[in-house]
C-alpha cells in the first residue's frame, strides 16, 4: 500500500541514490550524478524552514520523492516554493505515483500557508497537476532559463495568478546556472 509522508529524516541517506538512478536511466549518467549531488547538497545545506521533502513508500520501499525549496522574492510578501527535483523509481513510473506525490506535496504546502509553487520541467507532465506555463514577467527565475517553456507555476492560496514582484533568490544548492 502506498504511503505518502513528509517525514524523510530516516530515509535521507537513500534520497541522493534514488535521484541519481532515476535521472541516469532517463537522461544519462552525467545528469544522474548532477541531480544526485544536487539532492545531497539540498539536504545538507538548506535550513529546515526552506525545505520540504515528500516521499512515496510502498511498504519499506522508497518509490518516489520530491524536494520543495523556498524561493525568496524580497519585493513581494508571498511565500513561494520551487518543486524540484522529482523522482519516481523507473519500475514504478506511469502508475500514477508521481501525480499522487505531487498532489500530496502541494496540499502540504497549502497547509503550511505557502502562496505559490513553481517548477521547471516538462509542461506536458506538470500541467496535469495544476501547473501552468508562466513567463519571467509572472515570476522571475533566480537564474537565466535555458528552456523558458519549462517554467511553470500555480497559486496555492485560491487567488488569481498575479505576478510576483521583483527578482528571486533560491537556496544555495540551486545557485548554479547549469541547473537552470
Amino acid at each position: 500500500m502506498l504511503k505518502l509522508t513528509t517525514n524523510y529524516h530516516s530515509r535521507a541517506t537513500d534520497l541522493p541514490d534514488l535521484f541519481r538512478d532515476v535521472f541516469a536511466a532517463s537522461e544519462g549518467k552525467k545528469e544522474g550524478n548532477l541531480i544526485g549531488a544536487l539532492v545531497s547538497d539540498l539536504l545538507a545545506t538548506t535550513v529546515r524552514d526552506d525545505l520540504m521533502v515528500s516521499l512515496a513508500l510502498d511498504g519499506d520501499l522508497l518509490v518516489g520523492c520530491i524536494l520543495f525549496s523556498r524561493l525568496r522574492y524580497d519585493q513581494d510578501p508571498r511565500q513561494v516554493f520551487l518543486m524540484a527535483p522529482v523522482a519516481i523509481r523507473t519500475d514504478r513510473q506511469k502508475t500514477g505515483i508521481g501525480q499522487k506525490l505531487i498532489g500530496f506535496g502541494l496540499e502540504e504546502l497549502r497547509r503550511r500557508q505557502v502562496d505559490w509553487a513553481v517548477t521547471y520541467g516538462d509542461p506536458v507532465y506538470y500541467t496535469k497537476s495544476g501547473f501552468q506555463p508562466i513567463t519571467e514577467e509572472t515570476a522571475r527565475a533566480p537564474k537565466p532559463l535555458s528552456m523558458p517553456h519549462g517554467w511553470l507555476g500555480q497559486p496555492l492560496n485560491g487567488e488569481a495568478m498575479k505576478p510576483i514582484k521583483g527578482p528571486s533568490r533560491c537556496v544555495s544548492a540551486f545557485d548554479n546556472p547549469g541547473l537552470w
